[in-house]
């Protein structure tokens, strides 16, 4: 896989390049940033009373791993015996994580420009799907991991109880404005924000949306930092991801003076060069709440 990943070396092209895999007939893909390797299936250690969708657990190489059927987590019921199966091993949020998926296929670069939102009437907030990317024809659906993990592990997820100990805050005047795809969330921000101090708070569901919004600010004749006092940014997003949009923003110099914190499931020591080739001014692994709370208190208050 490092071979792959070395093909994006330049950061903010707004292209990324998805793994093809295959669970029942369906077409899937993960984005190459977040697999470590794919391994053949291995022995399974079977755990009394885990979550239903966890079949155990493995040892690669010393380390101990949990491996998730991605069947189970669809609610596509039990893994069938398949001869082509595979064991994705990936790593974001600062967890390692293994994929029981039924056949992994090829890879596939493209834009985030061609990856479509789900549509609300299939989609909703509790939907296992990012984008829809139409390639050669067919549908390949890109899968929410983070959501799949914290279904299984909710306190891998975003914690408002850390915010609360930071102890009583001020309300803050300051404006936000938050671009991030996943609607559960959208929504866990804004109460955790809000908790936080901050109720003037602007989302949008990609980069495009919210690049547009500051534009509009500009066009009407407004100082942007009357306006907003930070950018926060997904990485992954359909359209625009949040390194473009960083970008974006410390290329045009009626926005440059904006700070960004990328709050990501994808910052790693080996990506985080990415973001400083953008010009983020602060990147933030999912999720770590309270320290993106800190971190906005430091460039707003």
């Amino acid at each position: 896989m490092d071979q792959q990943k070395g093909i994006l070396l330049e950061s903010g092209t707004n292209e990324l390049e998805i793994v093809e895999f295959s669970v029942g007939k369906n077409k899937f893909g993960i984005n190459v940033i977040k697999v470590k390797e794919i391994i053949q299936p291995v022995q399974v250690t079977q755990i009394p009373h885990s979550h239903p969708n966890v079949e155990g657990i493995i040892d690669i190489r010393g380390e101990i791993l949990p491996v998730v059927s991605v069947s189970r987590a669809l609610g596509f019921g039990q893994d069938e015996a398949v001869k082509d199966e595979k064991f994705i091993v990936t790593e974001f949020n600062q967890t390692k994580v293994v994929f029981h998926v039924h056949a992994v296929t090829q890879i596939h670069r493209i834009s985030w420009d061609k990856i479509e939102k789900p549509s609300g009437m299939y989609q909703g907030l509790e939907s296992q799907i990012t984008g829809v990317v139409k390639i050669n024809g067919e549908m390949i659906l890109l899968l929410d991991f983070e959501k799949i993990v914290v279904d299984i592990n909710p306190e891998s997820g975003i914690n408002v109880e850390s915010v609360k100990k930071l102890g009583t805050r001020e309300r803050s005047e300051k404006k936000l404005v938050i671009a991030e795809d996943s609607p559960l969330l959208r929504k866990l921000l804004q109460e955790t924000l809000n908790e936080a101090g901050f109720q003037y708070i602007e989302f949008f569901e990609n980069g495009k949306d919210a690049l547009s919004y500051l534009k509009s600010i500009v066009e009407a004749d407004k100082a942007i930092e009357d306006e907003v006092q930070l950018i926060i940014t997904d990485i992954e997003m359909p359209q625009m991801d949040g390194h473009h949009l960083t970008r974006r923003i410390k290329d045009d110099p009626s926005l440059s003076i904006l700070p960004v914190i990328i709050f990501s499931s994808l910052i790693t020591n080996d990506l985080r060069h990415k973001g400083q080739m953008v010009g983020a001014s602060e990147q933030i692994s999912k999720p770590e709440i309270s320290t993106l709370v800190q971190n906005i208190d430091q460039y707003v208050l």
